[in-house]
């Protein structure tokens, strides 16, 4: 490759380079956001963040969903996958050896307490039990990960318990979905909800945990045409995200054994 080119900048540089985008982006990383809250913390006019949104949407590192809580509004989410190779992309266009190399997990014991994270969703029967499983089956033992429900089925689903089996070789099986509240008294490092109804109904906990949002539609809410494929992609994107989680997590100085 020629180090002196005449291309201009990768189209991820154009299109990061700009304050406010670059601050979106840094925002939707952290979880998903709805417009009036991106508009509160970038400090920008609704029309003008929108509009940057849109140029986001347009280049497929920003996808939304309607949410399933009120569905007149919609949640942003940063691809990060697709960031990821935009960036290897923008590293290797300059030289060859500036190509990224995907983090590894960062998280550690030693004298640190594992972090601890608290996955939450309405039922507890797919989403966030799948998030609970595949979080331990990645962490390999250094975080200390729970589930729980606002409203949690009697079960699990079976095809949430068929994919983490087939899939990645987890059995769940024998797991029963937990209320919320029985989570209350616990400390969390970091609480996840994994759907727009929990997110407006989760309490506070001790602590004062990192909340963080995926704004992910119920598998089981489809008339039951697709089979299994619907748990599929919800692991699947589940598994992405937590990809991008694990080199983040802080362990934190020892104190109490949380639940």
């Amino acid at each position: 490759m020629a180090l002196s080119g005449h291309a201009g900048p990768p189209p991820f540089v154009r299109l990061a380079a700009h304050a406010v985008r670059w601050r979106l982006l840094s925002e939707l990383a952290r979880g998903d956001l709805r417009v009036r809250e991106l508009v509160a913390l970038v400090g920008h006019p609704q029309n003008l963040v929108s509009y940057h949104l849109r140029l986001l949407r347009s280049s497929g590192l920003v996808t939304s969903r309607r949410s399933s809580f009120d569905g007149r509004d919609s949640y942003y989410r940063l691809d990060l996958a697709r960031c990821a190779h935009a960036l290897a992309a923008a590293g290797s266009a300059l030289h060859p050896a500036l190509r990224l190399v995907p983090a590894e997990p960062a998280i550690t014991t030693g004298d640190s307490a594992p972090p601890s994270v608290l996955f939450v969703c309405t039922g507890n029967s797919a989403r966030s039990p799948i998030a609970e499983a595949l979080t331990r089956h990645r962490a390999g033992g250094r975080a200390e990960v729970a589930s729980a429900g606002s409203h949690p089925k009697p079960r699990l689903h079976p095809a949430a318990v068929r994919v983490l089996r087939r899939q990645y070789g987890i059995d769940i099986a024998g797991r029963r979905p937990r209320h919320l509240d029985t989570m209350t008294g616990g400390r969390f490092d970091y609480v996840i909800s994994l759907c727009d109804k929990v997110r407006e109904v989760c309490p506070e906990f001790d602590g004062r945990p990192r909340r963080l949002h995926w704004s992910m539609p119920d598998p089981a809410a489809g008339d039951g045409t697709e089979g299994d494929r619907a748990f599929e992609r919800t692991a699947a994107e589940i598994d992405t995200r937590l990809r991008y989680l694990l080199p983040v997590l802080a362990p934190t100085p020892h104190q109490e054994v949380r639940p």
